[in-house]
């Protein structure tokens, strides 16, 4: 796992970015190298925020300890007797902060903020927006994986079957069995997707970083990896419509 770029004081305080607000000397990311003063929150991504390059391999334990690192030295209550100034940016970038890390520490999440930075968006495929499209009529883009349409069919039936079931008040043993097998089916096709997602996650960041953004093998790792998403998506939506019908 690759380590935070810029531990302790250097996270906190990092490179020289530009002028500071109240000494007017050259400011770093979080406070003044010169004045020590808290500085306003920049236009920055969540990565840089930690001082980490756009990797996917994080170091979770480290993550952790450089929030709290940042949070005892960014927490509003500290700047409760300082000018407007200082309480307006503590509260901006204490709540940049708790954003930064709630999305870096969770895996999915950071893959999915890492493609938004590129311009690349996962197909909608949440319960609300199906619920919009059935009242505007627009077309929900469904992607389905080819090779488990035949699954998705037979198990589409067997939903609609203990549905009806259910209405009619009738017990639908043999269905019940079939929907918690194919529960576990989808199961492990979503461990096999999630192996899948760090494979390419190890490709990603082998790339050369500092090459274009749309330099074509960076731009093919990252269509894999948004495919990969949106693979997994679809069939963890499957599970849960499964374990909603099987209440």
């Amino acid at each position: 796992m690759p380590q935070l770029v810029n531990i302790g004081e250097q996270v906190l305080n990092g490179g020289p970015t530009q002028e500071c607000w109240s000494c007017h000397d050259m400011r770093a990311t979080h406070f003044c190298t010169s004045c020590g003063k808290i500085q306003a929150p920049a236009g920055m991504d969540y990565f840089s925020f930690f001082g980490l390059p756009r990797k996917l391999e994080i170091d979770a334990a480290e993550l952790e300890k450089e929030f709290y690192k940042l949070s005892r030295r960014l927490h509003p209550d500290l700047y409760a007797r300082a000018s407007e100034t200082e309480q307006r940016f503590a509260l901006e970038k204490s709540s940049q902060l708790n954003d930064a890390y709630r999305t870096l520490r969770d895996p999915v999440a950071r893959t999915e903020y890492l493609l938004k930075l590129y311009g690349f968006h996962l197909e909608e495929q949440s319960k609300a927006a199906t619920e919009k499209a059935r009242q505007t009529g627009e077309t929900k883009k469904q992607v389905v994986p080819p090779e488990l349409l035949e699954e998705v069919f037979e198990l589409n039936m067997q939903l609609e079957e203990l549905r009806n079931a259910k209405k009619m008040g009738a017990a639908d043993p043999e269905t019940v069995d079939a929907l918690q097998q194919a529960k576990k089916n989808f199961e492990k096709k979503l461990e096999a997707i999630d192996g899948g997602l760090r494979q390419v996650w190890k490709r990603w960041d082998a790339l050369p970083h500092d090459a274009a953004p749309d330099a074509g093998e960076r731009k093919a790792v990252l269509g894999e990896l948004l495919d990969v998403l949106n693979r997994r998506t679809y069939v963890r939506n499957l599970v849960r419509d499964v374990n909603e019908a099987l209440l």
